[in-house]
């Protein structure tokens, strides 16, 4: 199918899944099913440090070393791997471990609250608008993205079952962070929007084209609630330890 083109290139797009570089060209690692995808600063590291995991990829960026750890729950392996901030560089990753094997993905990290939610809540992303560049070169161009209903009933559950305290959201997913003006604001809370973060309709987006499941946990951190003053409060700090147990426990239940 030829590309299907348009007056402005970020709505361009093409069908085809192969493209010239694949995140798989050189097929060196095979990697469990089973992923949780953290956007915890160094706190990956920390717990594979503090759990004695081992390392069993490693994907080489132009600025750091990713490294992908293994552990097991449940009698299940599952993939615990670093994410980066911003789209394309988040979705670049996701790309290569579902290539490489990935298929069951829980993404975890803080966001930004539009409304009055307290700090360090855990919230469920059901949908995201798509305010980004990246998933436009994922799937066709569409306003929103709803979010696998399976990994969304799996998060749920996990966060029932620990007795967290949790609600249903839509994300505003932008790339720019310094252009959440206040008419922006306001215009994305008066489509649903009550969290705001910079990758989850990109990864959604990457996961619906290479046939994986994917769901997302946020957590609250700084908020712009009130539009004449954001508030930084502590950017969601008490979640980060925590995160990556919560996400564990999600994917198992995929």
């Amino acid at each position: 199918m030829p590309v299907i083109k348009h007056e402005y290139p970020v709505l361009e797009y093409d069908t085809e899944k192969t493209a010239v570089v694949m995140p798989n060209r050189k097929n060196k690692f095979q990697l469990p099913s089973k992923c949780v995808y953290g956007f915890l600063g160094d706190s990956v590291e920390k717990f594979a440090l503090e759990h004695n995991l081992d390392v069993i990829a490693e994907y080489r960026s132009m600025m750091k070393m990713h490294f992908v750890y293994k552990t097991v729950k449940d009698g299940m392996e599952i993939v615990i791997c670093s994410a980066p901030l911003g789209a394309p560089a988040a979705t670049a990753i996701l790309d290569w471990l579902i290539c490489h094997g990935v298929n069951e993905i829980i993404a975890i990290g803080g966001c930004g609250t539009l409304t009055d939610i307290p700090e360090n809540e855990m919230l469920i992303s059901t949908a995201a608008v798509r305010d980004e560049g990246t998933s436009y070169h994922y799937l066709p161009p569409e306003r929103e993205i709803e979010l696998d209903k399976k990994a969304v009933t799996a998060v749920k559950h996990a966060l029932d079952a620990l007795g967290i305290r949790n609600e249903y959201v839509k994300t505003w997913t932008t790339d720019a962070f310094y252009r959440e003006t206040k008419d922006m604001v306001n215009y994305r809370k008066s489509e649903g929007c009550t969290v705001v973060e910079m990758e989850c309709s990109a990864l959604a987006a990457c996961a619906r084209l290479r046939e994986a499941v994917f769901g997302q946990i946020l957590f609250t951190q700084d908020s712009l609630a009130n539009v004449d003053m954001h508030d930084d409060r502590n950017w969601g700090t008490d979640s980060f330890d925590k995160a990556i147990a919560i996400a564990l426990e999600a994917v198992c239940r995929i």
